[in-house]
């Protein structure tokens, strides 16, 4: 059985129990809940009804009756309750749910620690408990809970936020957009009202938050983007576009670089890298490229190239 059929063949077992708890649910909100479109549902719901029991006479197939949009269903032919978890199925779940447990203060711990425990009572003993903590985040940090609250209830933030390029602390006004999460770091991304662009928070260098009470209004031209975590772990960050010799492409696994050029190929053809490297401030864009003494150097920046080639000048005379 082919992947796409073995999708829809587990889509059409869960059908029947979906609509059957969910008298009169229309079929716009079912498409959403399923992940289909409203089209390929009543295509699912067409064929189930020459399923159903052996016999396949009118009174042994599945029932389902559509009105005005809404969806009923007259008989279920005993399939009254979703399939059974597999032990594969519930490790993913567990798994996915401790990995969002873990990231601070991307959802509600609570509910996801009873969703948890409500798959380990399901499968049984014979699948081993996935360790959870103790203790919420949100118990642990209230910065935290009241970020996310802002995010939920959207509502403006006053933030207190340490800069980790800029090694300083600032008062910031925000209006939260949305939350991310990489490599178990949590970022709330915002429009900073200061600074009048999108930023992102990341939530361990959050020392203070506080609600505002008024609403959180970004503009509509920046809620519908999502702002790249690569290039946004510091709400001060800017950018530049970099070459690097093949030599050091280590630094792509080390720098918040995004590459503009197929780094495979490059490598292979000793080819220079280009990419953008994002940075907090001039002064330590130009420690970082006096490091690697000319292999990783600015496209087209005359005023970072003059900053550095002073740099190594003043260095040089240091010495003498």
């Amino acid at each position: 059985m082919s992947t796409a059929q073995s999708r829809r063949l587990s889509r059409l077992l869960a059908l029947v129990p979906y609509f059957s708890t969910r008298g009169g649910i229309s079929m716009e909100k079912a498409a959403s809940d399923l992940g289909v479109t409203p089209a390929q549902l009543r295509k699912d719901l067409e064929q189930l009804f020459v399923c159903g029991l052996p016999g396949y006479y009118p009174d042994d197939l599945i029932e389902l009756e559509f009105s005005e949009g809404y969806v009923d269903v007259g008989f279920t032919a005993g399939m009254d309750r979703p399939l059974r978890l597999t032990g594969a199925e519930a490790s993913v779940l567990l798994v996915a749910l401790q990995a969002l447990v873990d990231m601070a203060g991307v959802l509600d711990q609570q509910a996801a620690r009873r969703a948890i425990a409500k798959i380990e009572q399901a499968v049984g003993k014979s699948l081993p408990a996935v360790a959870t903590v103790s203790v919420d985040d949100d118990e642990k940090n209230p910065t935290y809970a009241t970020v996310r609250r802002a995010v939920t209830e959207g509502r403006a933030l006053d933030l207190t936020y340490y800069s980790a390029t800029r090694d300083s602390v600032s008062q910031r006004v925000v209006d939260p957009i949305r939350l991310q999460g990489l490599n178990s770091n949590t970022y709330l991304e915002a429009w900073c009202r200061g600074s009048e662009g999108v930023r992102l928070f990341r939530f361990d260098r959050i020392e203070a938050a506080q609600l505002r009470d008024e609403p959180s209004t970004p503009p509509a031209s920046v809620a519908g983007t999502q702002q790249s975590v690569l290039l946004g772990d510091d709400p001060d960050h800017r950018s530049v576009e970099i070459e690097i010799d093949p030599e050091q492409a280590w630094v792509l696994d080390y720098y918040r670089i995004d590459p503009l050029d197929d780094v495979v190929v490059a490598k292979e053809s000793d080819a220079p890298i280009r990419g953008r490297l994002a940075y907090g401030s001039p002064e330590w864009l130009t420690r970082f490229l006096l490091g690697f003494g000319g292999t990783v150097r600015v496209v087209d920046d005359r005023d970072i190239d003059d900053a550095v080639t002073n740099a190594a000048r003043a260095a040089r005379a240091r010495y003498r």
